[in-house]
């Protein structure tokens, strides 16, 4: 009892010592984006590309707005209205620094970069990195994907186990990559004639503000701050 007591007691004067705190040393709480709605955007990027999509009971949605630790990667079935996600790459033209963030597009060839904007899933092929699938960019943003060798395949550096052990996945050269096991499924799945629509979708969480008091804290009232003008007393008294 002394000690559920004792507990009791620190608590309340943890919570006092908290609510006595300055507003300007709280964090606010960063506000939280709400979750994308994988489905809508997946019906809007069908609605525009209706000339060029012809299969279109699943669709694939990368959201570069996410880190390479997260599952990113939305196959989205428009039959069911269901959305699975698994993690894929970005190129490392796209994340020079390899944090795992997507930093920049770019449609240039030599660029390593992945490019945003819709593209067309088109034949299979088998190639230096095994079983891939081709696609062709729709858009200006990507209309050099043929050109660049952008596609879909699998490799090591794309396994999800990588995100336990080193926080995040390799990076391509701008293809579109997943882990080797992941890959049978995604390319039986997705297959030819169907959307790839990429792009950054969720907004990543703001950096912490911490702003200043505007008045001086109790007992600080008198405190001098040091500066260039501030002459450096000569004798101890």
């Amino acid at each position: 009892m002394l000690a559920a007591m004792a507990g009791a007691g620190a608590l309340a004067a943890t919570s006092a010592r908290a609510a006595q705190l300055p507003d300007w040393i709280s964090q606010p709480a960063a506000p939280v984006a709400p979750p994308v709605d994988y489905l809508a955007v997946a019906k809007r990027q069908l609605a525009t590309q209706a000339r060029n999509i012809h299969q279109t009971d699943r669709v694939g949605i990368v959201d570069f707005g996410l880190p390479s630790s997260r599952a990113r990667f939305a196959l989205v079935d428009m039959v069911a209205g269901k959305v699975d996600m698994f993690p894929v790459t970005h190129g490392r033209g796209s994340d020079p620094q390899h944090d795992g963030w997507l930093k920049r597009f770019s449609n240039a060839p030599g660029s390593l970069a992945s490019s945003r904007g819709a593209y067309r899933t088109s034949d299979y092929y088998w190639g230096a990195n095994g079983s891939s699938m081709r696609l062709a960019g729709l858009e200006p943003d990507n209309n050099n994907a043929d050109m660049r060798a952008i596609v879909v395949h699998g490799a090591w550096y794309a396994d999800p186990s990588l995100i336990a052990t080193q926080g995040k996945l390799g990076r391509s050269e701008g293809c579109f990559v997943f882990g080797e096991e992941l890959l049978p499924m995604i390319l039986y799945k997705l297959g030819p004639g169907r959307l790839l629509f990429a792009d950054k979708l969720s907004v990543p969480p703001p950096a912490p503000v911490f702003p200043m008091p505007s008045e001086p804290l109790p007992g600080t009232e008198n405190m001098v701050r040091a500066g260039a003008n501030n002459a450096i007393p000569r004798t101890a008294d």
